[in-house]
C-alpha cells in the first residue's frame, strides 16, 4: 500500500495512526503521537517528528519499541511469522537462505544478545547482507546496555525511515 502524503496529511488520528503505525515495529503509538505534529511538508519531517518522539519517550517506552523487534532468523522468522515488512528486509539480507550451520551461529549471537542486554539484536537488515550482520553481534556485544539501547534506537530509525520511504508515494 502506497499513501500520498499530502492524503497522509488530511487523515484522522485512527486512521493515521493504521497506516502510518507499521512503520515501527508493533509500536503504533509513535504514529499516533505524530499525528498532533502534521502537516508535514516531507517524508524526512514526518520521519524526524517520529524519532523525536520515541528520543523523547521514557526509558520504557523505547525498551517496549526495541524488544517488539524479533531477533533476526529467530523463532518467528524460522515459523514464518513476522511482520510482513520483517520478513521482507531479513529476506533482503538473505537472511532466509542461510545453511543449518548458519541459522545456529544466529541462534548463539542471539541468545548471547539477549542474556547481555535482555532485548533482541535491532540491525538495518537492508543496509547489511548475513555476514555484515554477524560482525555486527561481535562489535555490539561489548558495548554497554546504555550505549545499545542508542544503538539500536539509530537502526530502528533508519528501519523507519525505508518503510516511510516504501508507504509514502511522491
Amino acid at each position: 500500500m502506497s499513501v500520498a502524503l499530502s492524503q497522509l496529511n488530511t487523515l484522522d488520528r485512527e486512521e493515521f495512526t493504521r497506516i502510518a503505525g507499521p512503520v515501527f515495529e508493533h509500536s503504533p503509538w509513535i504514529a499516533g503521537a505524530a499525528w498532533s505534529k502534521k502537516p508535514f511538508a516531507s517524508i524526512g519531517d514526518l520521519h524526524s517528528a517520529m524519532c523525536k518522539i520515541v528520543r523523547d519517550a521514557d526509558d520504557e517506552k523505547q525498551l517496549a519499541l526495541i524488544r517488539a523487534h524479533p531477533d533476526l532468523v529467530g523463532r518467528a522468522a524460522l515459523a514464518g511469522t513476522l511482520t510482513r515488512e520483517s520478513a521482507s528486509e531479513q529476506a533482503g539480507a538473505g537472511l532466509n537462505q542461510l545453511s543449518p550451520g548458519e541459522i545456529a551461529l544466529f541462534q548463539k549471537q542471539n541468545e548471547a544478545y539477549r542474556a547481555k542486554f535482555d532485548f533482541p539484536f535491532v540491525i538495518c537488515a537492508r543496509m547489511n547482507k548475513k555476514e555484515a550482520i554477524l560482525e555486527g553481534f561481535e562489535k555490539r556485544l561489548p558495548c554497554t546496555s546504555d550505549q545499545e539501547v542508542q544503538n539500536a534506537l539509530e537502526e530502528i530509525f533508519k528501519i523507519a525511515e525505508f518503510r516511510l520511504r516504501d508507504l509514502i508515494s511522491g
